[in-house]
């Protein structure tokens, strides 16, 4: 479930609000602390908290003596990802996509761009990350985020890499590999991802930037698969639970669909 905002966090965010809409003008001076904390029945604490949020985003600015007063002119937006917002599965799969318009280029100039150095790294990393074949229940679904910022990094375009890094602590402690996989799936389910990697490093070592494109698409659009595999499963409009007997089976179902030679993973 999603995490309830703190008290700071939502005096900041109405704060933001009246700014935006124009209820506190540009230039005009902020409601003393006293009087926001009876406003909004919050300690003084709170209301410092959001003030100070306000204050490094821009929005106010403090001339000594005086107070605290709206900035005459607003700061450029900057893009933000609701990190409360990610704690949904519908709202990580829209993220995924957001990744693939990105990464499936990044591939392709990294095949462009890499050096020799870079493409054995790559690879090594890969094989790295591969091998672990860690407890499903340890790992996050996204296990494998280090070799793509690897990728990114290759590209020699800095803003690739520092896109990938941003979302980082956003996307790689979602959810556990366990949501999607049971035991029984889980070397099925690493040789599948090792084989689309694989497609990816040798594309990029023989640089050839449309295989390395198609490679890291097929990549994502399976991972996309898999996530709305789980989706479909669980019925998730809020949270995930995989641990219902009813989910579990019906997504143990799907995903053999979607693994090749699953049956092996079963035992069949």
């Amino acid at each position: 479930m999603a995490k309830r905002k703190s008290l700071s966090t939502l005096v900041a965010e109405d704060l933001a609000r009246k700014v935006m809409d124009g209820t506190l003008e540009p230039g005009a001076r902020l409601p003393t602390e006293a009087a926001l904390c009876d406003q909004y029945e919050v300690s003084r604490t709170v209301i410092r908290e959001a003030v100070a949020r306000l204050r490094s985003e821009g929005l106010l600015l403090s001339h000594q003596g005086r107070g605290m007063f709206v900035a005459n002119q607003m700061p450029s937006q900057k893009f933000e990802i609701d990190e409360n917002s990610l704690n949904t599965l519908p709202e990580t799969i829209s993220l995924l996509e957001l990744r693939l318009s990105v990464e499936v280029e990044a591939a392709g100039l990294c095949a462009q761009r890499r050096n020799i150095s870079e493409a054995k790294e790559i690879r090594s990393l890969m094989e790295k990350v591969d091998s672990r074949q860690s407890d499903p229940s340890t790992v996050g679904v996204h296990y494998d985020y280090s070799f793509h910022l690897s990728i990114a990094k290759a590209t020699h375009n800095p803003f690739f890499l520092s896109f990938l890094k941003f979302l980082e602590p956003i996307i790689v402690p979602r959810f556990r590999l366990s949501a999607l996989v049971t035991e029984s799936l889980k070397d099925v389910y690493y040789d599948l991802i090792h084989a689309e990697h694989e497609a990816i490093v040798v594309a990029i070592e023989e640089k050839d930037a449309a295989a390395a494109r198609d490679a890291m698409r097929i990549h994502l659009l399976k991972s996309l698969e898999r996530l709305r595999a789980l989706s479909q499963a669980t019925g998730v409009s809020e949270s995930v639970d995989p641990d219902d007997p009813k989910a579990r089976k019906l997504l143990d179902e799907i995903l053999c669909e979607l693994l090749p030679n699953s049956s092996k993973g079963n035992g069949k």
